[in-house]
C-alpha cells in the first residue's frame, strides 16, 4: 500500500506526489535513517567543491532524490554512501564547471567566500577554489576527508593513477600559488 505526501511538501526521506514517486512503508525507514546519517557529510563534500552552501545543499538534495529513486537497488550495495557521494560529486563538479563558464562569459568578478564550514587557512581556501573542479574534488576527498587514493579514484570514477595525477597537478598548482614546496605524499 503506497502512502503519498501532500503536493508541494518535500520532507527528508519523502518525495512529493508532484514528482510522481510514491513512498512505500517498507523502504522509507531505512532510507530516512540513511538520509539523516549521511546528508551533512555529503553537503560538506559538495561545499568544499562548490564553495557555496546553498548550492551544495541543492546538489546534495538532488543526489539524495536520485538515491531514493534507486534505493531498492542501491540499499543492497556494500557502500550505498559511496554511491550517493559519487552522484553528489559529479553534480557538484558539473555545477562548478557551469559556474566557471558563466563567470568567463559574463566577466564578473565575484568575491571569494571567506567563511567555510570550519576555520581553515583563507589563502589555502582561495587557492583551492581556483583549482579546476576535478582537481578540487580530489584534494577535498584526499586531504579534507582523509580518504585513500583508491577511494578518491572510485568516488571520482577514474583509475587510481588518474586520481594520483589529479592530486599531483593540484598540489603543484597549490605549491606555486602559495609559494610552498610541493609535497608528494599520495598513498
Amino acid at each position: 500500500m503506497a502512502e503519498y505526501v501532500a503536493v508541494g511538501a518535500v520532507l527528508p526521506g519523502r518525495l512529493s506526489r508532484r514528482e510522481g514517486v510514491s513512498v512505500t512503508a517498507d523502504r522509507q525507514p531505512d532510507y530516512a535513517a540513511f538520509y539523516v546519517a549521511q546528508f551533512r557529510p555529503v553537503v560538506r563534500t559538495a561545499y568544499l567543491i562548490l564553495y557555496d552552501r546553498e548550492q551544495a545543499e541543492d546538489v546534495t538534495q538532488d543526489a539524495f532524490v536520485q538515491l531514493y529513486l534507486h534505493w531498492s537497488k542501491v540499499s543492497r550495495y556494500d557502500a550505498p554512501h559511496a554511491w550517493v557521494r559519487r552522484i553528489a560529486i559529479r553534480m557538484a563538479v558539473r555545477a562548478a564547471e557551469r559556474e566557471r563558464r558563466r563567470q568567463v562569459l559574463s566577466r564578473l568578478v565575484i568575491e571569494p567566500l571567506a567563511a567555510g564550514p570550519e576555520p581553515i587557512d583563507l589563502d589555502l581556501l582561495r587557492a583551492t577554489a581556483a583549482l579546476p573542479p576535478q582537481q578540487r574534488a580530489a584534494i577535498v576527498l584526499y586531504y579534507y576527508e582523509d580518504r585513500p587514493t583508491a577511494e578518491v579514484a572510485a568516488l571520482l570514477d577514474c583509475s587510481i593513477s588518474a586520481a594520483k595525477v589529479l592530486l599531483h597537478r593540484a598540489r603543484r598548482t597549490l605549491a606555486a600559488v602559495l609559494g610552498d614546496e610541493e609535497v608528494d605524499d599520495v598513498r
